[in-house]
């Protein structure tokens, strides 16, 4: 059962299930990189008054003992619904509101379901490669679905193209898969993990 905190912004309550700090293991290998295992930890932060995530990831290489190899990566990001922003939004930069906001009910939040029932939503995920990420995806019930909109790479980073994710909320677990297209590969299964929310 989710419990939603009454200062969760209404935009969040479609991703209200991701809310919170999770941790577990996966595997990740990719092509002729041979399969590896590592440990992640998760947080979805919903800062009061916010229609949007706050998302940050730490990955590690585990050593065939268990234990800490190495940093994989560190992501940062975004998550929120997607709806046309006005006078009532943030931006662009710090640019103040000049109007009351227009999503601070359920009901108004309700005008963006798709037809399937669902809600569009978008993420931003900056990695410390050089690459990041503007995905483009949907959130039904405890699934998301996203695949790159965009890819923008610094002229020093690897061969990365496209990638989706899928994340789901099972047995109170969240899991997730990644696939991507990088280093001249068609798009293939790269990572997935089972993370456990902490207390």
């Amino acid at each position: 059962m989710i419990e939603l905190d009454s200062s969760v912004h209404p935009e969040l309550v479609p991703l209200s299930w991701l809310i919170g700090s999770w941790e577990g293991v996966g595997v990740v290998g990719y092509a002729d990189t041979p399969e590896k295992q590592f440990g992640q930890r998760v947080d979805f932060v919903a800062h009061p008054g916010t229609p949007f995530l706050q998302y940050a990831a730490h990955a590690w290489l585990l050593s065939e003992d268990g234990e800490l190899e190495s940093t994989l990566t560190l992501e940062t990001g975004i998550w929120q619904l997607v709806r046309p922003r006005d006078a009532g939004d943030v931006g662009p930069g710090m640019l103040v509101p000049t109007e009351e906001p227009s999503f601070t009910s359920a009901a108004a939040v309700e005008t963006l379901r798709t037809n399937d029932e669902g809600f569009e939503i978008e993420a931003e995920i900056v990695h410390p490669h050089g690459v990041m990420e503007l995905y483009a995806g949907h959130v039904k019930g405890p699934r998301i679905d996203l695949s790159t909109d965009v890819v923008a790479r610094t002229k020093t980073a690897k061969e990365y193209t496209a990638s989706t994710r899928m994340y789901g909320l099972v047995g109170g677990e969240l899991m997730w898969a990644w696939d991507m297209a990088a280093l001249g590969h068609e798009l293939a299964t790269h990572s997935s993990a089972r993370l456990k929310k902490l207390a």
